[in-house]
Order: C-alpha cells, then structure tokens, then sequence
C-alpha cells in the first residue's frame, strides 16, 4: 500500500512525527473545550488506532483522533453531570457503531455503494475539506507572517526538492516555521510556554528534577488521570444519538481515504471493519476518560501531501501518541507549537482534502450537462458548506452540516430521475 517510495529504518519514524505534529493540535482541542484530560486524550487517541489497525486487518492509513461532532453534548454533561457520567455516554455511542457495522454487513457493501456513488461522495469530500478551511484561517490569523512562511516552505519543499525530503515538507516547515518564531520573537513564542493553559496546568507545573514525576500515574483510577466510567439514562441519551451523525462523517473520511491511497476501502478490509474499528476505539476511550474517536482530515492531508501509504506508519504515531501522554515533558514541548505555524500547515492539509473531491468528481466523469447531477452537486455543496456550525436541535446536540448534506445529496440521488 505504499506510495511512490518506501520509507525505512529512521525514515519511518520521521514521517511519523510528521503525522503526529498534523493530529496534534485538534487531539487536545477537544478535551480543552469539554474539560477531559488531554494527556488522556492522545493516549485513547493512541491506543484507539492500534486497535482500528487491528480490526482492520492492518490495510487502512488512518489516525483516530479526538471528534468535534460531541463537543456540544460532552461539555454538557461534563458541567452538569461530571466527566465520568460523560464517559458512559461516549462507550454506548461506541457500541452503537458497532451496531451500524453489523447493519453494514447484513446488507452488503454493494448496497451502501449505491447510495454513496461519485456524484455524492466527491462533492461531500469537497465540503470535508472546505468546512475545516476556516479553522486553518484562524489558526493563520495569530500571525499571519509566520503562517505564510511556513505554507510557503512546506509548498516549496513539495514542489522542488526530490528524495526523502520530498515526503517530509509538512514537518520541514513546521520546524522551519518554529525556528523563525524563535530568532524573530513571532507567533507569542515568548510567552507561550509560560501563559498558554494547557501547557501550563497540564505539562510543565509541578515537574522536578525526579524523572519519576515525568510519568503520569496512568495507573490509577481515582480521578487524577482515569476516571471510571458511570453511567445514567440522560448522559447517555445526551451523547449516543451523535454516533449517527459521525456514522455519515466516517463514511465520507473513510471514501476520502480511500480515493487518496487508490484502493477502495469499502469492501477490502469493509466498511463494517472500518465502522467496527472507530467504534470500539471510541468506546475504549470512553472507559478511560478521553473524547469520542473519529478518523482526522489532518492526516489524510498528509497521506496526499507525501504519497506515502504505509498504515505502519500511522501505527508508530500512534506509539508515539501514547508516549506524549504518558510523559508530561515530551507533550509541553510539543504543545508550546505557535498557532500560526500549525495554521500555515493546514491550509494545504485542508485545501488537498478539497482537491480529492474535485478529483473525485473528474475521474468519474459525472455528466454535468445534466441538471439532476448539478442539483445533487449543488444541495450538497450549499448545505454543507453553508451551514458550518450545524443545526441546534437541543442545548446539548447539533446535526452537523456534513451530516444534512449527506442526507440531502443521498435523498437527491435516489428521488431525482435518471437522464434529466
């Protein structure tokens, strides 16, 4: 499954690197917002993509990373409940993907094909790469000289050089980007380390000359870093009914995944492995205190980037992941990133995701002379793209925009005659 090049030795854990710096930023959003542990966080991220790797059959380059789709619903219940009620939620949204995967297989790949042929899969992986395209904006917005600068090194580094550096410009400008914070005093790199929260509650505070309070007491149940889980009929009514709205999503990420690498996931390993995966590592997280699970857009970003293939790869992140969470000093450093810089990265990140829908669209020759193609295309485009925050259906939960315009563009193709 590799791409044009095969890494080896060291090479294999510099991609991975480059994959973690991708994930990183949004991995530990999530628990910042909702109020979870995010040194837990990269660890269930972790372990939670060794598992999807397992289940997998070791096929699909994936990292699962921390969702934004339960952001509402588990600062909810968080707030009004504790975190280990939100816990609970978040293992039965698990196990209800696990349900969907059994679904998936009763009634075949073939049949989920059809409802999710190129006219709908290619404009909705245009709209996955489009929604997240303001974030990239804002992160660049800290400091729009160091975001440009970096964008332009990881551009140029793709562009002109050949070789291993050809597969590692996402890292190359990131560090390229850190630097220039650094010499030029950019990017609130002075004070970050001291000012930012999550580096100064949950990284540096409290760390001594013993090596032994480096380690996180990953050990312990009682609350100081995993909780047990417990479980009531409101967190859980609160939390679960968002796996079916993240069910949508994990078909999209999955389809663009598999249209980056060449190979069609929907039937090698399967798209039930795939739903089964996401949803095991989900509730896995969940026992131990880390946010929902969801493929990540980022690291797709990387796979087209650098056309490098190998699920392996993403395993050593993964490792790599678990590390950062286990040993406070390894994930300050990698917290005390600019914005800026990881904002300049994602631009492209982001803006390849797009491209593969439009690539999508153009390789299945999708005939736009006729109007029922445009409307499907257009439905989609506009209520995805239109509607970014999603709709409020309650306090605590929001049907995403992907998500009614993945329903609108299947309802589309199915109702609308063929030929008009």
């Amino acid at each position: 499954m590799e791409g044009t090049f095969e890494a080896r030795g060291g090479q294999r854990y510099i991609l991975a690197v480059q994959h973690l710096f991708a994930m990183f930023g949004a991995t530990i959003l999530v628990p910042a917002l909702t109020g979870l542990n995010y040194s837990v966080a990269l660890i269930t991220a972790g372990l939670g993509t060794l598992l999807f790797h397992l289940i997998t059959q070791k096929k699909v380059p994936v990292f699962l990373g921390s969702s934004f789709a339960f952001i509402p619903c588990i600062q909810y219940v968080v707030q009004n409940s504790g975190v280990a009620y939100a816990q609970g939620g978040i293992i039965i949204a698990g196990l209800l993907y696990a349900l969907f995967a059994g679904v998936v297989l009763l009634i075949g790949v073939g049949q989920l094909k059809k409802l999710f042929p190129p006219v709908v899969t290619g404009p909705v992986i245009v709209v996955i790469g489009l929604t997240l395209s303001p974030e990239a904006l804002r992160q660049s917005a800290a400091c729009w000289p160091v975001a440009i600068f970096t964008l332009l090194v990881v551009v140029s580094i793709s562009i002109f050089t050949k070789g291993f550096f050809k597969l590692v410009p996402i890292l190359i400008g990131i560090l390229y980007g850190y630097i220039l914070c650094v010499v030029f005093d950019l990017g609130g790199i002075t004070n970050f380390i001291s000012e930012t929260p999550l580096v100064k509650i949950e990284a540096f505070d409290g760390i001594t000359a013993n090596p032994l309070t480096w380690v996180n007491a990953f050990w312990k149940f009682d609350g100081t870093f995993f909780t047990l889980p417990k479980f009531s009929l409101e967190s859980v009514l609160l939390i679960a009914p968002v796996a079916f709205v993240t069910l949508m999503e994990h078909i999209g990420d999955i389809t663009t995944n598999g249209t980056v690498v060449g190979k069609d996931f929907f039937k090698d390993p399967g798209i039930h492995r795939t739903l089964l995966g996401d949803g095991l590592a989900t509730s896995l997280a969940g026992l131990f205190g880390g946010p929902a699970n969801t493929t990540y857009s980022e690291n797709t970003g990387v796979l087209a980037v650098t056309k490098v293939y190998d699920p392996s790869i993403l395993r050593v992140t993964a490792v790599f992941a678990v590390l950062l969470g286990l040993v406070r000093p390894f994930g300050a450093i990698l917290s005390s990133m600019p914005t800026a810089v990881i904002g300049g990265v994602s631009i492209l990140l982001f803006g390849m995701i797009a491209s593969i829908g439009i690539r999508t669209m153009a390789e299945s020759k999708i005939d736009f002379t006729h109007s029922r193609n445009l409307i499907v295309v257009a439905l989609i485009l506009v209520v995805g793209l239109g509607l970014p925050d999603g709709i409020a259906i309650t306090e605590s939960f929001n049907l995403s925009g992907l998500f009614l315009a993945v329903i609108l563009g299947v309802l589309a193709n199915r109702l609308l005659p063929e030929g008009i």
